[in-house]
């Protein structure tokens, strides 16, 4: 089975701390709208352009071919009022399954901090809107169930309100240090979570922020002093495999198969379809 599940970006600052959260931690997406997070297994997050058109959909989650649930995930994070965001959302989508028919099914979210968001009019739209296939979530509503999820809090803490988010993100600062045993992992969300700060106090500087949130002494610590030299370390394990797949166009256009070039480069034979499939 085949599914789609697809993420489109109303170009905001805000809307970006979403994108990043879900391409690092793809499983808070799929616990957002009421998932397993171990749907997440193997999901890709990526950008997609739909060819010989204007639209690029900014946000889609794709799965990996071996899997038994092949469902793409659309998700559109929409933080400004704009009263034809359903013609879009709806545009892409289909435009999107014209140039990849073989897709056997889709899922589409819609992302609002609060309901008053969501455009006005919505007739026209209605009965995609009410389908099992759209889903439209909003952050102020979350039930108080799911506060104690590392997750949704951090996804939460989006909207907190200013004086509450300084102590909120304290909270899952240590949630996440109790919590996650995988170092990087650790680092990676305390970054996040101070990053979704200083998006939400742009007058203080970086350092203001790490005193805010009490970081300069954990970040002073010897597990993550070790999670930032490991995270160096895949960062220059990534920045050769990119080396590698840079001389991937020519050895194609030289007549070499996608098999032999991924045996000769040592890197994962879907990398090099996929810079096939671009190539053609």
């Amino acid at each position: 089975m085949q599914k789609l599940y697809f993420c489109s970006n109303g170009k905001s600052e805000t809307d970006s701390l979403f994108y990043q959260l879900f391409a690092e931690f793809p499983s808070i997406f799929f616990e957002l709208i009421g998932h397993s997070p171990s749907n997440s297994q193997d999901y890709q997050f990526r950008s997609v352009e739909i060819k010989q058109t204007a639209f690029r959909i900014d946000g889609v989650f794709l799965p990996p071919e071996d899997s038994p649930d092949k469902t793409v995930y659309l998700c559109e994070v929409q933080f400004q009022k704009d009263q034809f965001l359903y013609h879009r959302v709806f545009a892409e989508l289909f435009l999107y399954l014209d140039q990849n028919p073989s897709t056997y099914d889709w899922y589409a979210v819609i992302i609002y901090p609060k309901r008053s968001l969501e455009p006005d009019q919505t007739r026209l739209h209605e009965v995609l809107l009410e389908s099992s296939k759209v889903q439209r979530v909003y952050l102020d509503q979350l039930e108080s169930s799911t506060n104690k999820s590392l997750g949704i809090g951090v996804v939460k803490l989006v909207v907190e309100p200013e004086e509450n988010a300084a102590n909120f993100a304290r909270q899952l600062i240590t949630q996440a240090s109790q919590e996650i045993a995988n170092r990087l992992s650790v680092r990676a969300i305390i970054d996040l979570i101070e990053t979704i700060i200083v998006y939400k106090f742009p007058q203080l500087s970086r350092q203001e922020v790490e005193d805010m949130l009490k970081l300069s002494q954990l970040k002073q610590t010897r597990v993550y002093q070790e999670a930032l030299e490991e995270g160096r370390q895949q960062g220059q394990e990534e920045g050769r495999q990119q080396g590698k797949l840079a001389a991937v166009p020519l050895l194609l256009k030289a007549g070499v198969s996608v098999e032999q070039i991924a045996q000769q480069l040592e890197v994962e034979i879907e990398a090099v379809r996929q810079i096939a499939q671009q190539q053609s």
